[in-house]
């Protein structure tokens, strides 16, 4: 059913017709925002939460927004990495020590969560040639600047509701998991 709802959706998409749609079907195109509008968040945006802010060294922040489990058994861990100093400043390395993820390139693929409860570690996915499953080429934020990061983990068990967070060169601290 789904599969025919799109093949039709698709299909009245690609006409080349400018004529309206016959009233008795609802209209399946939308408009282009007008000037001056679409510089807003949609209201059905949830607004953006704060599980935690870690501070790090030279004025760095990392602010983790979200923390959500998917039905593939992943974890995903969102959040902006902050430069609050007054300067440019280079990212510091938040890949950690581990050789395969090294050389790869910039990315925080050091990062760890830790559930205490269960004594277990986990570290940050990797794809198939090794490359972490995170945010990659972080360079240099100047005075006042964030970038959007994320990294992926394998989920702890459901009956996990928080763990610590841990990124070299940052404090550590707990997020609750959705």
């Amino acid at each position: 059913m789904a599969a025919t709802a799109a093949g039709l959706v698709l299909g009245v998409a690609g006409c080349g017709s400018d004529d309206e749609p016959p009233k008795s079907q609802p209209s399946t195109t939308s408009s282009a925002p007008k000037s001056g509008e679409g510089n807003e968040k949609p209201q059905s945006e949830a607004p953006e939460e704060t599980l935690a802010v870690l501070k790090g060294q030279d004025g760095f922040e990392l602010t983790v927004t979200s923390a959500q489990r998917d039905a593939g058994g992943f974890l995903t861990v969102k959040g902006r990495l902050k430069n609050a100093s007054d300067k440019g400043r280079a990212v510091p390395d938040l890949r950690g020590n581990e050789t395969e993820v090294l050389k790869h390139g910039t990315s925080l693929g050091g990062a760890t969560l830790v559930d205490g409860a269960a004594k277990k570690r986990y570290y940050v996915l990797r794809d198939t040639d090794g490359r972490p499953l995170t945010t990659t080429g972080l360079a240099i934020l100047g005075a006042g600047d964030s970038a959007e990061v994320f990294m992926q983990f394998p989920a702890p068990a459901d009956s996990t509701t928080e763990v610590t967070f841990q990124l070299p060169t940052f404090e550590p601290g707990t997020i609750k998991l959705s």
